[in-house]
């Protein structure tokens, strides 16, 4: 236990202890060039009504997808939200310690991991899922290592449709084990599976595909699966939960990893988290997969109970046995998720998916007719789209914002996808007509 002095009988006796006469002896190591030779320059105290009022001042500074229309997307997006989300995450089952540890204790948390595992191999199709990653990117970066693993190869290819903060997270995780990264281009929106079959080779241990991908844009999944399979590697899908509803599911295309980014169910965009990302998978690669895996089972008195049924990492077991150094899961953003599509349901998801499916293809079809913008590519999309607009992206974002209006994202900001004049816009559920039809007229201005 460590012992932490909390008197000044304490203090004196731990500096008599170890020689010196005063705390100030102790930052003699610190250049003085760096230290501080006087009071810091701080306004005086506030007390806690003017401190109140004083931060209230300041956040109205900022503005918010609450009190602008936001056609922000690229992995993040302004979904509605239920407001007993937050009422029943905050109930006291769901209240105990950090990791659950002690079944006993954290039957509430653990019922929930357990719920969310089943609803996410639902959703994609697939035998087994986990207690959730950290987010998207790092569940993607995840399925590569269990690639590399399960079939003992050192070769990851991705679509260069695939988020770039996913493509970059993978090359981080690669370095340290020496896995060969490469990107294969996607000028058209979607990978070519021509170009797939003459970069794959047998050492590739997977192909990353996301669908829909960055660009919201529908990848060719029957061809892409039978090429990935023909030359013996894994295929690893990132989807967009939502999507869902109505585009099948990864287990359907064949897919042996399914990953993605949960936010969309139940979480608020929060300035760009805490999110969470989940990972679902063939069973045969159960005992490989990262985090933990919640299961069911009975008590003595053959009652219904919860328990953490595999723990594979390396706080667990040996570090040269363990699936990977992940150390936690999201929890409370997967239970927000788990209760997010019990509200809405089956039906409620597919209603969702549709009107972000309507919505944007209006969007599109409405700035597509506006002199000087064009839809940068010519294949199926959901929910979001890429157009070419007539003044500089960033310009049109920045004076946007003046008008209430967050319009997008200026892709020129990711310089390997080398799109300087695109904007991606994403419609979800929450864009009235009357919003839509704001946005197409402030994007006129700039024809």
């Amino acid at each position: 236990m460590t012992y932490i002095p909390n008197t000044d009988a304490d203090r004196r006796a731990m500096m008599e202890a170890i020689g010196i006469g005063s705390v100030e002896e102790l930052l003699t190591v610190v250049p003085d060039d760096v230290r501080l030779d006087g009071p810091l320059d701080l306004p005086s105290a506030l007390s806690e009504l003017e401190l109140h009022d004083t931060m209230g001042e300041m956040a109205a500074r900022n503005g918010s997808a609450d009190r602008m229309a936001s056609f922000v997307g690229g992995g993040m997006y302004d979904h509605f939200v239920p407001s007993a989300i937050g009422h029943l995450a905050g109930r006291s089952e769901f209240l105990t310690s950090y990791t659950p540890y002690q079944p006993e204790v954290s039957q509430g948390t653990l019922q929930g991991i357990y719920e969310f595992q089943t609803m996410i191999c639902e959703l994609t199709g697939l035998e087994v899922a986990n207690a959730s990653m950290y987010d998207g990117a790092s569940a993607t970066a995840e399925a590569a290592m269990l690639a590399r693993s399960a079939t003992g190869r050192d070769r990851v290819i991705l679509a260069g449709s695939v988020h770039p903060h996913y493509v970059e997270t993978v090359r981080t995780y690669a370095h340290g084990p020496g896995i060969e990264v490469e990107t294969l281009p996607c000028p058209n929106g979607a990978l070519d599976p021509d170009l797939l079959a003459s970069a794959l080779t047998d050492d590739t241990a997977c192909v990353i595909v996301q669908h829909p991908n960055f660009y919201g844009c529908l990848e060719s999944m029957r061809d892409l699966e039978r090429v990935v399979h023909g030359a013996g590697a894994l295929l690893v899908m990132a989807v967009d939960p939502i999507s869902l509803g109505v585009i099948e599911s990864p287990g359907a295309y064949g897919a042996d990893i399914a990953v993605g980014e949960g936010q969309s169910m139940g979480n608020q965009v929060s300035y760009g988290g805490p999110a969470l990302g989940f990972f679902a998978a063939r069973d045969r690669f159960v005992r490989r997969m990262p985090g933990r895996i919640a299961g069911q089972t009975v008590d003595q008195a053959q009652r219904r109970g919860f328990v953490l049924t595999l723990q594979a990492r390396e706080q667990h077991i040996r570090r040269d046995k363990a699936t990977s150094n992940i150390c936690t899961s999201q929890q409370l953003n997967a239970l927000m998720a788990t209760i997010y599509l019990s509200l809405i349901g089956k039906e409620g998801l597919k209603q969702v998916a549709e009107l972000c499916l309507h919505k944007s293809h209006y969007a599109a079809a409405r700035i597509a007719d506006l002199q000087g913008y064009e839809l940068a590519f010519d294949r199926p999309f959901f929910k979001e789209f890429v157009v070419r607009t007539p003044a500089a992206p960033g310009e049109i974002v920045t004076r946007l914002a003046d008008d209430g209006l967050l319009a997008g994202i200026d892709l020129g900001r990711f310089p390997s996808l080398k799109i300087e004049d695109g904007l991606l816009i994403a419609v979800t559920e929450r864009r009235t007509r009357a919003q839509i039809d704001r946005l197409v007229e402030a994007l006129g201005r700039f024809s």
